[in-house]
């Protein structure tokens, strides 16, 4: 040790950063009050990291910083001499910002649940507010998602083209490969269409149940693609949480004669619908773990992923329009004639007009409340994971049954809550109270660290 302590004050060339935070007398009294410690010293006092170094090749080092940090390569000249294992190098200047005690990982927790409980909030209103908007457009569903999947594009890009203007979003983000999102919009066209397939012969009732196999699709794929592994009480919550839905949802309805009368495979269709939509979801995480390796520790705006994946999804709809438009009830040589009146009747013009109350406000507040939940959900995958997306989207679906009780404006009469919606509720609330709980013996972070390769 005494020997790597002389190689840092006469051998080594400690960077200028390091050199206006210590002089020459303060590094050697390092070294001394070092030799003991085998892994190097963390100065966070003084902002400076003195590391264990290991050599990997002329003019670089390889560094370990006390915390058991990744290892990163610093690039720095040595002249003629490569420096060996267990030198003590001078890494970097970095300051301390108060994470002693648990505090960032506090920090990050709280940043979670406060976009958790957003996205639920609008998760509601977005199940509520598609509601409303069929009522001025109950004959022109197919005209109201093509003008949200066009309002995307048109409203990503416009706010994806003013975050660059303000140097938010850098060249680098958007050089970054396009085939990941070239990938999003397919999964993204396929999942609509399979959906919009078995949703046509599946009952109302029905399609909460198999909706919650997305969660297990997110689970499977998540450890499969993104290696996460699951601690069992967090299994145990995603299931419970499944079933406090299929109860609240489901209990007191004909859903299991529903399942059974329209067939095996319907359902089969749309759990692969949900399949296709985990997959984009675990697909968009792995897009923004592997921006931050390309981006050296950066991160890919959120509007970068939503404005490309939504210009793909576009593409891939058009391709399928003739399907889709089928799939409505409207041949596709009378689309352009569809499109036309649903646009008449959004407006609230013309002679189409009649029976479009509450267009074009209802059908609008719909399509700005669906983007910010996009957005909201999609900046909650990005801090946290693709399942703990999923649970918060979850989550939304009693609260909107609950919705639908009050008597909301242009609905008429209010529906009554399922038999057993406070018995579901209340095992929903616990699955995600046990998912969120983690012992205290245990790493925070192990059971949600993917591996990317």
């Amino acid at each position: 040790m005494s020997a790597s302590c002389r190689r840092l004050t006469a051998g080594v060339r400690v960077p200028m950063v390091a050199r206006q935070v210590l002089g020459a007398s303060e590094i050697s009294r390092l070294c001394g009050v070092g030799m003991n410690r085998r892994k190097g010293i963390v100065l966070r006092g003084r902002r400076l990291v003195v590391a264990e170094a290991e050599a990997v090749g002329r003019g670089g080092v390889r560094v370990r910083s006390d915390g058991g940090g990744e290892e990163r390569v610093e690039k720095w000249s040595y002249g003629s001499e490569d420096r060996r294992r267990g030198d003590l190098v001078v890494v970097e200047e970095k300051e301390d910002v108060g994470c002693a005690g648990g505090g960032c990982e506090g920090d990050r927790r709280m940043k979670v649940v406060i976009a958790a409980a957003f996205t639920v909030v609008l998760g509601v209103g977005n199940r509520v507010l598609y509601k409303l908007a069929l009522v001025p457009l109950k004959h022109y569903p197919f005209f109201l998602a093509q003008l949200a999947t066009v309002g995307y594009v048109l409203v990503y890009f416009s706010i994806l083209s003013l975050r660059y203007n303000a140097g938010i979003v850098t060249d680098e983000m958007l050089s970054l490969p396009k085939t990941p999102y070239v990938a999003v919009g397919l999964l993204e066209a396929l999942g609509a269409a399979t959906g919009m397939a078995a949703g046509a012969i599946l009952s109302g009732a029905s399609i909460p149940i198999l909706s919650q196999s997305f969660l297990v699709w997110q689970l499977l794929l998540s450890a499969i693609f993104l290696g996460r592994r699951y601690k069992v009480n967090q299994l145990l919550g995603c299931f419970l949480v499944a079933i406090g839905v299929i109860i609240t949802v489901a209990s007191g309805s004909s859903a299991g004669a529903s399942l059974k009368g329209a067939g095996i495979f319907w359902s089969l269709l749309m759990i692969v619908s949900f399949l296709f939509q985990a997959a984009d979801t675990v697909l968009k995480e792995r897009i923004f773990l592997k921006a931050a390796e390309q981006l050296k520790g950066g991160s890919v705006d959120l509007f970068v992923v939503n404005s490309y994946g939504s210009a793909f999804q576009a593409l891939f709809i058009c391709l399928l329009l003739p399907f889709l438009s089928k799939l409505w009830g409207v041949p596709f040589s009378h689309l352009p004639n569809y499109l036309k009146d649903g646009a008449a009747c959004f407006l609230n013009i013309g002679s189409l007009s009649s029976g479009c109350d509450g267009a074009p406000l209802l059908p609008l507040l719909f399509v700005v409340v669906n983007m910010g939940f996009n957005i909201s959900l999609l900046h909650l995958l990005k801090i946290s994971s693709a399942v703990v997306s999923c649970l918060a989207s979850t989550f939304s679906v009693p609260i909107a049954v609950y919705m639908f009780t009050l008597p909301l404006p242009y609905l008429g009469v209010a529906s009554s809550l399922p038999p057993a919606f406070v018995t579901g509720a209340i095992i929903l609330l616990v699955g995600l109270m046990i998912y969120a709980w983690t012992p205290p013996s245990m790493n925070l972070n192990s059971s949600s660290s993917p591996s990317i390769h």
